[in-house]
Order: structure tokens, then C-alpha cells, then sequence
């Protein structure tokens, strides 16, 4: 889609932001989810899976035209504070 102008790019760009805003918040109540499914820390943290996460979304922008590089960024800040979010609901559970 081309726009015609910056209003239209910023109009495009806020109702992707929202889009991308409910995602994540759908995200976070799987993870509060998994939490309870946890049977100790390590398996909170689960480094192997966090590593399959970025290398399938590393493969996805790719595929999308994203840059790998920066999506990887942006999911292991997520993850990150993900697993925090995480850990506190498991402990939270004993």
C-alpha cells in the first residue's frame, strides 16, 4: 500500500502499533499460563527454548522482508521481560 501522504503513513503505523499491542498482551496471559505448567526455575528460564523462539522468528522476518537482526532484538527484550513476568508467577504458585 503507498500512501499519499505522512498522515496516512502515521494512521497506518498507529493501527499496526495497536494491532501489535493486543498481540502481546494475548502473549503475556499464555505465559502467565505456562507458569503454572512449570515444575522449577530452570524450566521458567529454558534457555534451548528462548534459542528455537529467535531462531524461528529470525527465519520469519526473513520471509516477511524484516530485518533479522532487529526482530531478534525486540524478542529477546520481550522474552526477557517475559520470563520476569514469568518467574513471578511461579513463585507465586508454590
Amino acid at each position: 500500500m503507498k500512501c499519499k501522504n505522512l498522515d496516512e503513513v502515521r494512521e497506518n503505523i498507529d493501527r499496526i502499533d495497536n494491532e501489535i499491542i493486543k498481540l502481546i498482551a494475548e502473549r503475556g496471559t499464555f505465559v502467565v499460563q505456562a507458569s503454572a505448567f512449570k515444575k522449577n526455575e530452570e524450566g521458567v528460564r529454558d534457555t534451548s527454548r528462548v534459542e528455537k523462539v529467535i531462531a524461528r522468528v529470525r527465519e520469519k522476518a526473513n520471509l516477511y522482508g524484516a530485518s533479522p537482526d532487529m526482530v531478534e532484538a525486540i524478542y529477546r527484550e520481550m522474552i526477557s521481560r517475559f520470563i520476569n513476568m514469568e518467574m513471578k508467577e511461579f513463585e507465586k504458585g508454590k
